[in-house]
């Protein structure tokens, strides 16, 4: 079996993840590691077997070796190198956002559609087989015309403070579902109004309220608490509602599909996203990153999701930051 060489720009705790993912994929082979920390990228080099090191990502993309990049650098660090590997001919896995303004995504969309590699942004959800089984009942007529969506995905507060002073709610958790609404129900958002509360010394809010009208005409609210208690069992409360004209879906994610009570506590790992099954991590990220590989592999642009999708769903999350900013609508 022919092995899709791939790389990884930014070695954080995702870029971890990543490294894990590909690992128990066939058909890709770690081929290098990029990062500026000598020391964490001889750390993970080591862990994972990668072949070759890089402190500049313009050295890694020369590599005519290399075909393909996974981008996990902080959100507002993903515009310059999503393009250099795009205009260097590798295939590039974006994680999301897709970055931090419009302007940024506008220049990685137009670089995407002029470079022979693919590109494709991380929106993980759409590979959460519940959220997947909810596409497919939808596009089946199941439920008629989507009228209102009800998004909830709350953090507890030793989470939300670890990335609080890089990303805020909004934008860090809320584009997962603003990015699930839209792909549901085949419409965008033309309004947003949010609210947001703050009462930690972080850079970003610790909790924000989204509310979009689509062009369909469905009203769509999202909640993205990033302070529950630090006693909750769960890193994450995970739940969608979609009603139609002729019927609903409800997807309750992760708490408490799986309980542990023991000496220490009471704690629900996750069982969808990257559980690690017989000593391999398996679940969505590892499906996502699997799909990628394999597009590169047999040559066939993704499609699961497009560059302009998560765009849009960028765009949403900035519009609503702004109403939160300003207390006004904001029309998208």
């Amino acid at each position: 079996m022919k092995k899709v060489k791939h790389g990884i720009l930014g070695l954080g705790w995702f870029g971890e993840k990543h490294c894990e993912a590909l690992a128990a994929i066939p058909n890709v082979e770690l081929y290098a590691v990029c990062t500026r920390n000598s020391e964490r990228l001889a750390e993970v080099a080591k862990k994972f077997g990668a072949k070759k090191i890089f402190t500049d990502y313009h050295a890694m993309l020369a590599d005519p070796e290399l075909e393909s990049v996974s981008i996990t650098t902080m959100w507002d660090q993903h515009a310059a190198p999503a393009v250099a590997a795009l205009q260097a001919g590798k295939h590039v896995f974006l994680e999301k956002p897709m970055a931090s303004t419009v302007a940024d995504c506008d220049a990685i969309v137009s670089a995407a559609n002029a470079a022979k590699g693919f590109l494709m942004v991380g929106h993980i959800c759409r590979f959460n087989p519940r959220y997947a089984a909810a596409k497919q009942e939808i596009e089946a007529g199941k439920i008629g015309r989507i009228i209102s969506m009800y998004a909830r995905r709350n953090l507890p507060a030793w989470v939300g403070a670890s990335v609080l002073d890089k990303i805020g709610p909004i934008i860090g958790d809320g584009v997962h579902d603003t990015d699930l609404m839209f792909w549901f129900s085949g419409s965008r958002a033309v309004s947003a109004y949010a609210q947001t509360v703050q009462f930690r010394q972080h850079a970003n809010p610790d909790l924000g309220h989204v509310m979009y009208r689509l062009e369909s005409g469905a009203s769509c609210i999202l909640e993205s608490v990033w302070c529950l208690p630090d006693t909750t069992p769960f890193q994450i409360d995970e739940r969608l509602e979609i009603v139609g004209t002729e019927g609903s879906i409800s997807i309750h994610d992760t708490h408490p599909n799986l309980m542990i009570v023991d000496s220490k506590g009471t704690r629900c790992p996750d069982t969808t996203y990257w559980p690690t099954i017989h000593g391999q991590l398996r679940g969505a990220l590892r499906d996502e990153l699997a799909y990628f590989v394999n597009c590169v592999a047999i040559g066939e642009k993704p499609t699961v999701i497009t560059p302009e999708e998560s765009r849009e769903a960028v765009r949403a999350c900035l519009a609503a930051e702004e109403s939160a900013r300003t207390g006004q609508v904001v029309k998208i």
